[in-house]
């Protein structure tokens, strides 16, 4: 792969694009998800090349804000600026029905950086999205009203379908190349993603295509305020797993048939931070997350491990933060649901997902890279 991230997809749906206006602002950030840690094995953050497209694709979800901006090189692209922060846009929702102003205020500060971002690196092919969060607050114009009078940001709130498409192209470089396909899934803040992804038997280095999907209305903030995520006993982790086994359940008796040669890939800061804390890892480092494979040992082990930490061994270890302190059990119930369902031996790791499936998207219709290697 060197410095390229060459994803493999077939054709999926998508919604409209929006590509709202972008005013300028001046204030200078520092954080970059990426650093110099390599996508898909080499892609480390550069200067675009004279003469190329800058692309950016931004992602609001529930939990977190993130921003990937890219140049396309060949079959792939080059990652030239990142930003990532959780700000908790769906907190409360599942309650009050509604975006919050301190959650809202938060989202605000987070694009403001992702807008001088963009104008800062000239992207002027933009993909500017919102999940589940403003799919269920009944204030969720509103608020993007206001995103865009004081960001100049239109966010488009893409359907589930769409969004368990994008994460199909931005993960299926993740593939096992020997392998038949896979159950992919996407926890979020607010909303599970589910797909089976498989392969041409007659083409075993094909892109794969979706043979079904499903989406459930749960994710690490609505399980978590329902059944408390600081305090998570035994009892109560049994029963967020049981909660999320209703939804999943039945779209695995219909399609959790015939499981040869396939793993689970899954795509979410729970999986993400699993593999960290398995790896004891001193602080977070994408370049040994990415693509890193768990088996069932390792994962059962891991969510033991945390399910012996008080919070606050949770909030002081580095690869979990008190950021997602309160979250990640609940998404480790997420995860035990899944595998449940779907009993397969090996899981592997994606720290990518919808940003770069917008990225490839655009970019692959534009002509700019090819549509399949």
């Amino acid at each position: 792969m060197n410095d390229d991230a060459r994803l493999r997809a077939g054709a999926v749906p998508r919604g409209d694009v929006g590509q709202g206006p972008l005013r300028g602002g001046g204030q200078a950030v520092t954080p970059n998800g990426y650093g110099q840690a390599p996508f898909r094995g080499g892609v480390s953050v550069a200067a675009p090349a004279a003469g190329t497209g800058v692309y950016a694709a931004l992602d609001l979800g529930t939990n977190n804000c993130r921003l990937l901006i890219a140049c396309p090189t060949g079959e792939g692209f080059r990652v030239i600026d990142s930003f990532s922060r959780i700000i908790r846009l769906g907190e409360g929702i599942s309650a009050t029905g509604c975006i919050s102003e301190a959650a809202a205020d938060r989202a605000i500060a987070a694009l403001s950086i992702c807008r001088d971002k963009i104008n800062s690196k000239n992207a002027r092919r933009l993909r500017l999205i919102a999940t589940e969060a403003c799919r269920a607050a009944s204030n969720a114009e509103s608020f993007r009203n206001r995103v865009e009078a004081e960001t100049g940001i239109r966010l488009e709130v893409i359907d589930r379908e769409t969004e368990a498409a994008l994460a199909v192209i931005g993960c299926s470089p993740l593939l096992d190349p020997n392998g038949r396909g896979a159950i992919l899934f996407d926890i979020g803040g607010g909303s599970t993603e589910l797909v089976r992804i498989e392969r041409n038997p007659d083409q075993k280095d094909g892109a794969p295509s979706i043979k079904q999907w499903m989406s459930i209305p749960l994710g690490v903030v609505t399980l978590a305020e329902h059944f408390g995520g600081k305090d998570v006993t035994p009892e109560s982790y049994g029963q967020m797993i049981q909660e999320v086994a209703q939804h999943v359940s039945p779209f695995a008796a219909e399609h959790g048939s015939d499981l040869r040669e396939m793993h689970l890939l899954g795509t979410s800061g729970t999986v993400t931070t699993l593999a960290g804390v398995h790896l004891n890892l001193v602080r977070y480092d994408r370049r040994r997350i990415d693509g890193v494979w768990l088996s069932d040992a390792d994962i059962n082990s891991t969510i033991a491990r945390l399910l012996g930490m008080s919070y606050r061994e949770r909030a002081s270890n580095n690869c979990i933060s008190i950021e997602r302190a309160d979250l990640v059990l609940a998404g480790c119930a997420i995860l035990d649901a899944i595998r449940q369902a779907f009993p397969l031996p090996r899981l592997r790791v994606a720290d990518r997902g919808l940003r770069e499936g917008m990225l490839v998207e655009m970019m692959r219709e534009d002509g700019a890279i090819s549509g399949c290697r």
